[in-house]
């Protein structure tokens, strides 16, 4: 069974057709010609949080805007629409199922398919995309091993366009349409240059030391700064990185080694959200801006704006320090129990969330994880908080990436909720990733999205983003690890069917509710500005938000 599409552009996607960006196509055409206008060369983006590596797939990566920003810039198999569904890019190559047990993948790289140095893309990427996350290699820093860990094997010839990818016995994974798609793949060719080995061989062959200075590289050699080689940087897209502006913005132009459709603005520059947003919006100085609901307080655009606000896939939660005051599960339970979820989830616009392992869910299998033993902790209850301490007072810092006005507010509730039952909350606002300040100890508590996400965070797939509380995935940032959890989790993984998933979270909930290793809100909201002026831009409720079709954006003149 081959999986197809039609090629890309403004229409549609062989038999899906998305009805937002075919109607803004259809009124871009109608415009343009009524009104004898252009695109213009130039477009100014706006994202949740710092573009701080060229590696989404890291810890640090995964937790800022680099999926935002990077999707058509690193493209692969597969990538999500405006709805969060998994679309196969057939630019790219395509996929073909070949055997079901054990599941069996043939995947085909286009012949075409070139980076913009130059070097053409290969298997290679597949095979260090699949060492960097499968968890094999501890070495390297990946945010999640969700899919890729249940890979028995990568078969690669060096330097060829077409890999079969072998899944263990008993462990297809149901969402493998999320594996090797936008941005999960990097160009392989770059560390090969570097270190001067041959990376798939290293790889295929775990050769310790080597895999050791390769996933180095992988961790770090991405890291964007001013200064960088950006021979380091090349793109399989059609866009490339030009360069890395003052205040974190990235500029990308038009990739003229692309062998798709060629992008229709020439250049996007890309920024991470500032305190200067509204000011920016007054002055029409951005053309989309794509963040956190509220992250921008009132954020009210002039009548040159269209707004749309819309629920995310990601879940905005409170993720506990693995050491330190909430080390023990009773501290983390009394802040819980002073937490107002009601209150905060209201202001946010949105219902109180309780699955932490299905949360954008079917809603008769997600009410199966929580919502009896949410009970106790769905309104503040100072009394309780003060019980569960023996009296004891407790002070805690709970912080967030910033500037976010609707977390400093969070934070502002609880701190006056849980006064009362003598647990004093100190606001932290973090400008350097607040994954590491949780780990390092500088806050007790993160306020985030999905895996400590600045934006939404979600994959799409439910079941992988619940790898967030498995034992040694990077983005399980409360270091949580229970057996009974981890089989649930691999087991959601792997099952379709809706009477053994409600089973599995029904097994896990009472266990998670009593560990309390997160605290869930609400779904996180987000919040799309566009010029009426832009054309073809569409929400996404995924990690790779608006940016999903950035090179068909079009800004009339």
């Amino acid at each position: 069974m081959a999986i197809r599409t039609g090629r890309r552009g403004l229409t549609g996607w062989g038999n899906v057709v998305f009805a937002v960006p075919l109607a803004a196509a259809l009124a871009l055409a109608v415009t343009l010609t009524a009104c004898s206008g252009s695109a213009a060369s130039h477009v100014d983006y706006v994202v949740d949080g710092p573009l701080a590596t060229y590696n989404a797939n890291t810890v640090v990566g995964a937790a800022s805007a680099a999926a935002q920003a990077f999707a058509r810039t690193l493209t692969g198999f597969f990538y999500h629409g405006p709805d969060g569904q998994v679309v196969p890019d057939r630019d790219f190559g395509s996929v073909s199922v070949v055997g079901g047990a054990p599941l069996v993948l043939d995947y085909q790289i286009a012949d075409n398919a070139v980076y913009s140095d130059g070097k053409p893309v290969t298997c290679d990427d597949m095979v260090l995309s699949w060492a960097a996350q499968s968890g094999r290699f501890p070495d390297f820093a990946a945010a999640s091993r969700a899919g890729y860990t249940d890979i028995a094997n990568v078969e690669c010839l060096p330097g060829q366009k077409k890999a079969r990818v072998s899944f263990v016995p008993d462990r297809s994974v149901v969402d493998y349409t999320q594996l090797f798609s936008a941005t999960s793949m990097m160009p392989s060719h770059v560390i090969a240059d570097k270190l001067n080995v041959d990376v798939t061989a290293a790889l295929l062959s775990n050769n310790a030391p080597l895999v050791q200075q390769i996933a180095t590289l992988w961790n770090t050699g991405w890291d964007l700064k001013p200064g960088i080689d950006l021979k380091m940087f090349p793109s399989s897209g059609p866009y490339r990185i030009e360069s890395i502006l003052d205040h974190g913005g990235v500029a990308l132009v038009a990739n003229d080694r692309w062998w798709g459709p060629k992008a229709i603005t020439k250049r996007i520059t890309v920024w991470p959200q500032g305190p200067d947003i509204q000011d920016r919006v007054n002055s029409r100085s951005v053309d989309v801006v794509d963040v956190a609901a509220g992250s921008a307080g009132a954020l009210t655009p002039p009548d040159s704006y269209d707004r749309s606000d819309y629920p995310s896939a990601g879940i905005e939660q409170m993720i506990f320090a693995p050491q330190g005051p909430l080390a023990q599960p009773k501290a983390r339970r009394a802040v819980a129990l002073c937490t107002p979820r009601d209150a905060i989830a209201h202001d946010a616009g949105a219902p109180v969330a309780n699955s932490r392992l299905d949360p954008v869910g079917d809603d008769a299998i997600a009410a199966a994880d929580g919502a009896e033993q949410a009970g106790p902790f769905g309104r503040a209850d100072p009394a309780a908080a003060r019980n569960a301490l023996g009296g004891a007072p407790l002070a805690v810092r709970i912080g967030y990436q910033g500037p976010n006005a609707r977390l400093a507010v969070t934070v502002g509730t609880i701190s006056k909720s849980c006064a009362a039952a003598g647990i004093a909350v100190t606001n932290v606002t973090l400008d350097s990733p607040p994954s590491q300040a949780l780990r390092d100890g500088k806050v007790d508590v993160l306020l985030a999205g999905t895996g400590g996400a600045t934006g939404s965070g979600s994959t799409g797939s439910s079941a992988l983003d619940a790898y967030d509380l498995h034992s040694g995935n990077g983005n399980n940032l409360s270091g949580y690890a229970n057996p009974q959890v981890d089989g649930a989790i691999a087991g959601l993984a792997v099952s379709a069917d809706p009477a053994e998933r409600a089973r599995l979270l029904a097994d896990a909930a009472p266990v998670l509710w009593g560990d309390m290793p997160t605290l869930p809100l609400y779904r996180q909201q987000r919040t799309l500005l566009t010029s009426k002026k832009m054309y073809a831009v569409s929400k996404n409720p995924t990690r790779w938000g608006a940016g999903w079709n950035m090179d068909r954006w079009a800004l009339v003149q």
